[in-house]
């Protein structure tokens, strides 16, 4: 099962002609300006392979819903789960673990003996 944020899509409102540039921005999470800089160099450097791919592409690509990330914070989420999987699933679980670490010192300084916190407690009766 992928999910449909983990494709690839034609970006067309940020794009400049069929939005394959400013796909493979969004798909990556690289900037879109580096992106067509390298397309161009690609087309000045030789063969007109770049040129046959972009068409390729824009041709059998599907374009981007217009609901695929509610935030920018959520695309970047997800363009980091494309370009590393390993390194997101880490992340999240460093995260847990943290939050369990933190949830175990609240839970130790709560069920602890602490005479201070008791008699506050008390005086809150």
């Amino acid at each position: 099962m992928t999910s449909r944020r983990t494709k690839f899509y034609l970006d067309k409102p940020n794009g400049k002609i069929k939005g394959v540039c400013a796909g493979i921005a969004d798909y990556t999470g690289v900037d879109v300006l580096w992106v067509r800089l390298a397309f161009l160099l690609l087309v000045f450097a030789g063969s007109g392979f770049p040129i046959l791919a972009y068409i390729a592409i824009a041709m059998m690509a599907p374009k981007k819903p217009v609901d695929l990330y509610r935030t920018p914070e959520e695309a970047k989420f997800w363009q980091g789960i494309r370009s590393n999987p390993k390194r997101t699933k880490q992340e999240v679980r460093s995260k847990f673990r943290d939050l369990d670490r933190r949830l175990a010192d609240i839970e130790l300084f709560y069920t602890s003996s602490n005479r201070e916190l008791s008699r506050e407690i008390e005086e809150l009766r």
